[in-house]
């Protein structure tokens, strides 16, 4: 199930399966670093993107249970910078993404950022410190935000007394031989044997420097730049062999004990009574019958897995650096061997969703020259510090930014837009009483509702 990832020329996988305490199969495939050469191992070191969140709700449900805060202090009570919603938002709610506080990824694109930029943990307290608006009424959805996780490592670091990589260090990596671990918050940080991430190039394309290797053997990459400096929503760096270490403390739970480690699987529940499948930085699922504790992440070209079949006492890793990994898929193949007579008789496999897709609906009518140049000006968002011009050109209408260049709007509905950028897929403009455009709201995905007043001068583009 490996084979096409361990040929040469190719980015990898570190799989590590542990049962019972013991790992029971430890194998890398392909190549941590293309350039260079150097293969996967199960000690290679990769950077595991949503992985990352366990940990941090790991370190602030230790404190909890220890008295040194509650999960239900509001965020404000351990972080001044953080604003005073109208609405009070809690670290149980940031923890099960529950808050309403917009995503950390979505707003930092709305302002102009590449998530291939350096971005510091100082940049997006800032950002967070400029908001005013939530997403929703805290508790009443759930909707996943990165930012809430960033802010969950500060709430740590706050209440611990220590940097947040030193405190998950001493209190869950090293406790646990996690010897390879820590929490990446300096982009600069030399890592012995890390993996790089990759991108495979889409049929037809040419990869810029590909080796003649890679050009040989099959598909082409290129590199998929990651260079965060910030941690708790993202940003561990481990092996496959350190997290199946941790998935095994699902059993033994020697580090935070039986209290911490029944409160981290414990689902969250909405104002309306209703649970959800998020626990504590843990999706709460079930494979064949079989129940799963586990998490995936994204960031760049990484794609990782960790899950746990908590009545088996199993744990299944695979960590990829190829943007096409699928490690969750590879993962749940791993457990069909591994797994093999334990699954309960006659369980099925997830069927697959064979719903028909949604009908077409019928284009609405593209607003005439006069209707478009109503929403042209500049527009501002003083939570983003971030300005776009809108214009009315060739095609339509068109929403520039310095960073992004020009944007195409597509109509949708009256007043509103779509993109085919991911962090900003609607926009939506309204009025004062007389008619005129005043405001641009832009959202989808994550954020919702950002506002962008409309500059009575437009600036000069």
């Amino acid at each position: 199930m490996f084979a096409d990832l361990d040929r040469p020329g190719s980015p990898g996988a570190a799989v590590s399966v542990i049962r019972d305490g013991e790992i029971i199969h430890s194998r890398g495939y392909g190549y941590a670093q293309i350039e260079h050469g150097v293969p996967v191992t199960p000690r290679t070191v990769f950077h595991v993107a949503s992985v990352s969140k366990q940990f941090t709700a790991m370190a602030v449900t230790m404190l909890a249970a220890e008295g040194a805060l509650s999960l239900d202090d509001p965020v404000q009570a351990h972080l001044e910078f953080v604003p005073g919603f109208e609405h009070p938002v809690t670290v149980r709610q940031m923890i099960h993404h529950t808050s309403g506080i917009r995503d950390q990824w979505q707003l930092l694109g709305i302002s102009g950022w590449r998530l291939d930029d350096v971005i510091t943990t100082e940049q997006i307290l800032g950002l967070m410190s400029r908001q005013r608006e939530l997403n929703f009424v805290p508790g009443s959805e759930y909707l996943y935000s990165n930012m809430g996780y960033t802010l969950l490592a500060e709430t740590a670091a706050a209440v611990g007394g220590t940097s947040f990589p030193e405190f998950t260090a001493a209190r869950i990596f090293r406790p646990l031989g996690m010897d390879r671990t820590h929490f990446h918050d300096d982009h600069e940080h030399i890592v012995p044997d890390r993996a790089y991430s990759y991108r495979p190039v889409p049929a037809g394309e040419d990869a810029r420097g590909a080796t003649e290797g890679a050009r040989a053997t099959g598909p082409e990459f290129t590199k998929a730049v990651l260079s965060y400096a910030n941690a708790g929503a993202t940003s561990l760096f481990t092996t496959a062999d350190d997290l199946a270490r941790w998935l095994d403390n699902f059993r033994h739970e020697a580090v935070g004990g039986p209290q911490v480690m029944e409160m981290m699987a414990t689902r969250g529940v909405l104002n309306s009574g209703d649970t959800i499948p998020y626990a504590h930085g843990l999706s709460i699922g079930d494979h064949r019958g079989l129940r799963t504790v586990g998490h995936g992440g994204a960031d760049a070209g990484f794609r990782t897995q960790a899950v746990w079949y908590p009545e088996a006492n199993v744990g299944v890793v695979v960590l990829t650096n190829v943007a096409n990994g699928n490690p969750g898929g590879r993962a749940r193949q791993v457990a069909e061997i591994v797994l093999a007579g334990v699954f309960p008789e006659g369980a099925p496999e997830e069927a697959e969703d064979d719903s028909p897709a949604d009908a077409d609906s019928e284009a609405p009518p593209t607003p005439d020259r006069a209707t478009l140049a109503g929403y042209a000006g500049s527009y501002y968002s003083p939570e983003l510090d971030a300005l776009y011009h809108l214009e009315v050109g060739e095609g339509g209408l068109f929403a520039r930014h310095i960073r992004h260049g020009a944007i195409p709007l597509e109509p949708r509905a009256a007043d509103e837009f779509a993109t085919d950028r991911w962090f900003m897929r609607e926009i939506r403009f309204e009025r004062a009483p007389d008619g005129a455009v005043t405001e641009m709201r832009v959202g989808g995905g994550r954020v919702r509702n950002l506002l962008f007043v409309k500059l009575t001068r437009p600036l000069p583009g």
